[in-house]
């Protein structure tokens, strides 16, 4: 079967469902977007149980803060890296600080209001460490791989095809970047320049960011220099 990528757009952020001969998704956007994720599997006609687990590529509120609803309506696993657990299932804010100029005054600027948001605690069914995860098991031709930086958690979803779906290791969308570049925010963006040369060897050809529109691997190969 073909595989089909479905966008999922959630204000800035972007969440995938893939449908192979299973169905997954990636990131569970962020809180109180249930009813939004509903209006979306109407629309592609996906029966939300269809849905059998939900990648989170890190406990960041904007990526993880629906991925309990989600879990509630389609009876999906979690599953989250080990080192993004507590900030997962302890209902943590986690915002990585801003890597740029314009990462530094966003992140102060918003930081306040974002941390007023509530964030339930959500439980993970599987805890991913630094190995690669294969996805076959799930009817997906891929694997999931550890790529931190981001945050010390941070794991992508690299397919067979060489479709990648990067969650915060590269940002597409101009409220951040003027085009593709490395995120505006990160703990590390010295590991993430890392993680970038692993996933390259391993073939990543399109890429699937987690904030705006996909492009090939090859416009961001200059800041990974």
């Amino acid at each position: 079967m073909k595989l089909r990528i479905y966008s999922l757009k959630f204000g800035i952020n972007t969440c995938y469902i893939l449908k192979g001969k299973g169905i997954i998704m990636i990131d569970g956007g962020p809180p109180n977007a249930i009813k939004k994720f509903e209006k979306y599997t109407t629309k592609f006609r996906i029966e939300p149980d269809e849905i059998k687990l939900i990648i989170l590529t890190h406990a960041d509120f904007d990526h993880a803060g629906s991925a309990g609803a989600i879990k509630e309506r389609t009876g999906a696993q979690i599953a989250i890296h080990k080192n993004d657990r507590e900030i997962l299932e302890e209902g943590l804010f986690n915002w990585p600080p801003g890597v740029t100029r314009w990462g530094k005054v966003s992140h102060t600027i918003f930081s306040p209001m974002m941390r007023r948001m509530p964030i339930p605690p959500q439980k993970a069914d599987i805890i991913l460490n630094d190995d690669d995860f294969p996805l076959y098991d799930f009817g997906i031709e891929g694997k999931v791989i550890y790529t931190p930086g981001h945050t010390a958690g941070h794991v992508s979803v690299l397919l067979d095809n060489g479709d990648f779906f990067a969650g915060c290791m590269a940002h597409n969308i101009r409220l951040f970047t003027p085009g593709p570049r490395l995120p505006i925010y990160a703990e590390d963006i010295e590991q993430i320049r890392k993680s970038w040369k692993k996933v390259i060897e391993q073939g990543a050809k399109m890429v699937f960011p987690g904030h705006g529109n996909a492009f090939q691997v090859k416009r961001i190969l200059d800041y990974i220099k």
